[in-house]
């Protein structure tokens, strides 16, 4: 039998390093590109960014006001009553006519938007002009719904700062009109990691918009131009 010669100490160590270099070159590159895109995302969209009176000029089609998740009893949560809150207050001041409400209502016992829906018909907002997307289960999949089945064509985004970079970038990205105005009258619990979250959520959008996926649903068209009340239920 031949002798099976064993990797010298030296060797094994050689390999060794060669390997921690090359994974911690994958990482400086990882880490790099992930930042040049929140970069990007960021630079791209902060001139959208406006205050009250300017959306009142942007002659947009409607309010779109992103879901942010309900308390245990069904109603909005303090994120998602400070953005309806500034929907509602806009369309009050005559920003846009039409409110549209995005949310998850992907099951029975969880329905964002009719929590949504309750809480600004009792802010004085008709009903009519109350348009709910029921499928809006991303950003992403809501600026998506908003162009093809709402047909909005310009939009003023309501969230908070961190997020509405990303907004409005899927939005301008699928082809809409975008204007952002910030709701964040105060400070929230487990901001951090939000904003941790929001960088790699950031980096996944920017993929998918190179691709333009078609969102989970889509379905007939309900024009923003008319009554919300066909989308209510």
């Amino acid at each position: 039998m031949g002798t099976v010669l064993l990797p010298s100490p030296r060797q094994i160590m050689k390999k060794i390093k060669k390997f921690y270099l090359i994974m911690g070159a994958i990482c400086i590159a990882f880490v790099a590109i992930v930042s040049l895109i929140n970069s990007f995302i960021i630079s791209t969209t902060s001139d959208y960014i406006v205050e009250s009176e300017e959306a009142k000029e942007m002659k947009a089609d409607c309010i779109l006001v992103l879901g942010a998740g309900l308390k245990p009893d069904g109603t909005p949560n303090y994120m998602l009553q400070d953005r309806l809150d500034e929907g509602v207050s806009l369309y009050l001041q005559g920003a846009a006519p039409k409110l549209l409400l995005s949310g998850d209502h992907g099951q029975k016992k969880y329905d964002e938007v009719n929590g949504m829906k309750e809480y600004v018909l009792a802010k004085g907002v008709s009903a009519e002009d109350v348009f709910l997307d029921h499928a809006g289960f991303s950003t992403y999949e809501s600026m998506y719904r908003a162009k093809d089945v709402f047909d909005v064509k310009t939009v003023i985004v309501i969230t908070q700062k961190y997020h509405q970079y990303r907004a409005l970038y899927n939005a301008r990205n699928l082809g809409l009109n975008a204007y952002g105005v910030v709701s964040e009258p105060r400070i929230y619990a487990g901001q951090s990691m939000r904003e941790i979250r929001e960088v790699l959520a950031r980096n996944k959008d920017f993929v998918k918009g190179l691709f333009k996926p078609a969102p989970t649903y889509l379905g007939d068209e309900i024009p923003i131009s008319g009554s919300g009340v066909k989308s209510h239920d």
